[in-house]
């Protein structure tokens, strides 16, 4: 059957496969027909993502992504890609004032440095060719709203929507396509940190005019299209998925 969408015969990395939207885009990849090659922090919660995935093929990397070393090995281990997925992320919530040069720069070096030297460094070693297609998980923090205390996460997202649009210039010659996807809230295990209350999570939802939340796997289908011959004529935007919010 005939399906644009299909990932078949194509190779992705996924960054920040152990959980979340990452955990999510690696599964439905895979049943879309990719091969994946998934790279996370924490072992334990890689392997679970990995026993979960469909089909054969599949290739698992250990590694921290705010490490250079760590980097460089998954450039080294990964095989030819297809696709690239970054989609590992932290946010550390403090107001303006509070701000410390290390807690910017540990936001900043995943949110934004890590996921564009390890771009840089797959095309430096040839192993994302020509036709690929590389995919960053922003958020509408940043690139669209504001949030307080939210700052050093949305300028640090606001910074890969510039990167977005700047690289699929650069690389529109080796028809090398770069994409955001730029979520609103999103079930995730986030909020088992305890950071924001029931409450605050219910007032929250009444704001959104689908009256919820989205799914990983929402954001995951939506990075399928920017990974399939789907998407073959965009490059360089940053595609808003937030249940309608910022249309108030």
């Amino acid at each position: 059957m005939y399906n644009p969408f299909s990932l078949e015969g194509k190779t992705i990395l996924v960054t920040g496969a152990s959980s979340g939207i990452g955990k999510a885009t690696a599964i439905e990849c895979s049943k879309m027909g990719a091969k994946v090659v998934l790279t996370g922090r924490n072992e334990t919660k890689l392997q679970q993502t990995y026993d979960l995935l469909m089909g054969n093929g599949h290739l698992m990397i250990v590694a921290d992504l705010s490490c250079d070393v760590d980097i460089s090995t998954i450039v080294e281990k990964c095989p030819s890609i297809d696709g690239l997925v970054n989609n590992a992320g932290l946010s550390i919530i403090l107001p303006t004032h509070f701000i410390t040069r290390d807690k910017m720069e540990q936001v900043m070096s995943v949110n934004t440095l890590a996921p564009i030297l390890l771009m840089q460094q797959l095309l430096k070693k040839k192993k994302l060719g020509k036709n690929g297609s590389v995919v960053f998980t922003s958020s509408i923090s940043g690139p669209v709203i504001a949030g307080v205390g939210n700052v050093m996460y949305s300028t640090s997202k606001a910074a890969v929507c510039g990167f977005v649009k700047n690289a699929a210039l650069d690389l529109a010659s080796k028809n090398i396509r770069v994409n955001a996807v730029c979520p609103g809230i999103i079930n995730t295990h986030i909020w088992d940190a305890g950071t924001i209350s029931e409450e605050q999570l219910s007032e929250e939802m009444k704001k959104y005019p689908l009256k919820r939340f989205g799914k990983p796997e929402e954001v995951a289908h939506a990075i399928i299209y920017f990974l399939s011959d789907a998407s073959s004529f965009t490059t360089g935007t940053n595609l808003v998925i937030d249940g309608g919010f910022t249309l108030q």
